[in-house]
């Protein structure tokens, strides 16, 4: 039997090291070597559901995030900044008016962000924004998608412009309607007092449904409400009843007129030469009698005398 030659196992040696360790580094004389540390080797741990989608999960938020931001702001920006009380009725007008008054619904400023609650739709006065590119409105036809809002074009009545309105429910937004609209500016007069010409203040054609027929022509505190369009009809209403003054020169409508009001006293200078031809005509008519009396006077010589005298016949002698 033969002596076993293996050697007997170190210290070190993987034998006595308990398990999961990491075998000791030694120099050639079995030693260990200085500046190393026995460690275990650990597993890395696996990753849970939320690390695997962490950056999926985040550009899904970001998303949502904005969407959501985009969403309220567009429904912000095309909810109703108006509503309305009521809806006005038709009236029959009176003889020889054009359409009907509507009661003065005031004429405040408002912000731009401010909803307006009209007592009666479609306004023809009432609060409004004062703010370049949101009222007055810029004339122009404006189609049924366009923003055109009362809070703007109330502000073009306030200046003395006219506003056209027209309802697609009532169907006047179909082809034929719409050409129809787009036209309607091409021979509108002036207005009647400042003279002044389409473009400035008016006409403003808006799509607007809250009204009792297809279309109504809308100036301050008035409505001219009509089932067809009738573009002449309402270039009547609108010199008619957009710019008037009281017989002295006061502006009764608009509120904020965009020229001085015509000076009375042209009127009146003209009305006197009217009557001062009329005074020379009565004037003549005096010298005319006055001849006549010379005619009379040779029938009558002693008369005439006489009667002349006869005022100072008091102390005549005959009398005495």
């Amino acid at each position: 039997m033969t002596e076993s030659t293996t050697p007997p196992a170190s210290s070190g040696s993987a034998a006595n090291q308990p398990p999961g360790t990491r075998k000791q580094s030694t120099g050639p004389t079995g030693t260990p070597r200085s500046g190393r540390r026995q460690t275990q080797r650990r597993r890395p741990e696996p990753e849970t559901r939320l690390q695997r989608y962490r950056t999926l999960i985040i550009a899904v938020v970001v998303v949502a995030v904005v969407v959501g931001v985009s969403a309220f702001v567009f429904t912000s920006a095309s909810s109703a900044t108006y509503a309305c009380g009521s809806i006005d009725t038709v009236q029959t007008p009176a003889q020889g008016e054009v359409g009907q008054i509507q009661p003065d619904q005031g004429h405040l400023h408002v912000n731009t962000g401010d909803k307006i609650t009209y007592p009666v739709c479609p306004p023809a006065s009432g609060k409004h924004i004062n703010r370049s590119g949101f009222g007055p409105l810029k004339p122009n036809v404006y189609g049924p998608d366009d923003s055109s809002a009362p809070n703007g074009w109330v502000h073009n009545l306030e200046h003395g412009g006219l506003v056209l309105l027209y309802s697609c429910d009532k169907g006047a937004c179909d082809a034929a309607s719409l050409d129809a609209l787009k036209a309607f500016s091409a021979g509108f007069p002036n207005s009647a007092i400042c003279d002044l010409p389409a473009g400035v203040v008016g006409p403003v054609v808006a799509r607007f449904e809250q009204m009792p027929t297809r279309y109504a022509a809308l100036v301050w505190d008035r409505a001219f409400y009509l089932d067809a369009l009738d573009p002449q009809a309402i270039y009547d209403f609108y010199l008619k009843y957009g710019e008037k003054v009281t017989s002295d020169g006061s502006w009764i409508t608009p509120p904020e007129p965009q020229c001085n009001p015509p000076s009375p006293s042209p009127a009146a200078s003209e009305s006197a030469p009217a009557v001062s031809p009329s005074a020379p005509a009565v004037s003549p008519s005096a010298p005319a009698v006055s001849p006549s009396a010379p005619a009379a006077s040779p029938s009558a010589p002693a008369v005439s005398p006489a009667a002349s005298p006869s005022a100072e016949a008091s102390p005549s002698p005959a009398a005495s």
